[in-house]
């Protein structure tokens, strides 16, 4: 099922592109300053997608492969980070990569890292590493607050009716990170973690579009899945909705 889900962002590569948001520049800035890269550094971003965190990390100066499985997400990256002669960009999958020299200063990853293997995270990583190199793993998720949109409890009986009957999305502190694991690999150190909230308003249109460069939805048949967008732009109307995002920033060196 990973492997099934991780190959479906390539359907909508150009709306991905559109729809997704970009990271906040704290967390961007912190990725460079905990891992202590500077200009000319050497760094992995796994699974790029459209370069929405690498265009940022290209403008302080990194020099960067990108490793991404999706050739059309490549394709825009591509055309995106052309003006960048440090930014290369490698359509394969992360996991049977194997660069010549392994030596790069860290690794990073911004919402792609849990998509790979858990039996292979931290082998892989550590393998394309200098000792003492850097990983470090962002995600992005959607959480409710005490005061947020009553929206996202009321929309779930759209999901009930076309059958992905499912529960809303839980507070912050119900998240985890990747800090444990890390350690628990036995090949890395965690050095920092830190968290990030903030607020997105959006309309019926950005918010369908938004949901349609999900994996969840992209997996389902066509005809759920538009029957669904229907009835949740139907219930925003028009409205805006306030949508509460929390990102996770965990660093290690490896050992």
């Amino acid at each position: 099922m990973r492997s099934e889900r991780r190959a479906t962002f390539g359907r909508a590569a150009d709306l991905y592109e559109r729809a997704r948001p970009g990271y906040p520049v704290e967390l961007i800035d912190d990725v460079v300053a905990l891992a202590e890269l500077g200009p000319r550094s050497r760094v992995v971003e796994i699974g790029c997608g459209t370069g929405k965190a690498t265009f940022p990390l290209a403008e302080r100066g990194l020099r960067i492969t990108c490793v991404e499985l999706g050739a059309s997400l490549a394709a825009i990256a591509q055309e995106k980070l052309a003006h960048f002669p440090e930014v290369e960009i490698v359509n394969v999958d992360f996991e049977t990569w194997r660069p010549d020299p392994a030596d790069y200063d860290a690794v990073v990853a911004f919402t792609a890292f849990h998509w790979i293997p858990p039996e292979l995270r931290y082998p892989s990583v550590a393998a394309v590493l200098r000792e003492g190199g850097a990983l470090a793993v962002a995600m992005v998720h959607h959480v409710v607050t005490e005061d947020s949109d009553t929206f996202f409890f009321e929309v779930q009986a759209d999901y009930e009716t076309v059958g992905r009957g499912g529960e809303p999305p839980g507070p912050p502190e119900e998240v985890e990170d990747f800090g444990a694991e890390m350690e628990g690999s036995g090949l890395f150190r965690v050095v920092a973690e830190r968290r990030y909230e903030w607020e997105t308003e959006y309309t019926a249109d950005a918010y369908v579009d938004v949901l349609g460069t999900y994996s969840n939805h992209l997996m389902q048949e066509q005809e759920t899945r538009e029957r669904l967008f229907d009835l949740i732009h139907a219930r925003i109307g028009d409205r805006t909705v306030r949508k509460s995002y929390l990102a996770t920033l965990d660093v290690a060196v490896r050992i």
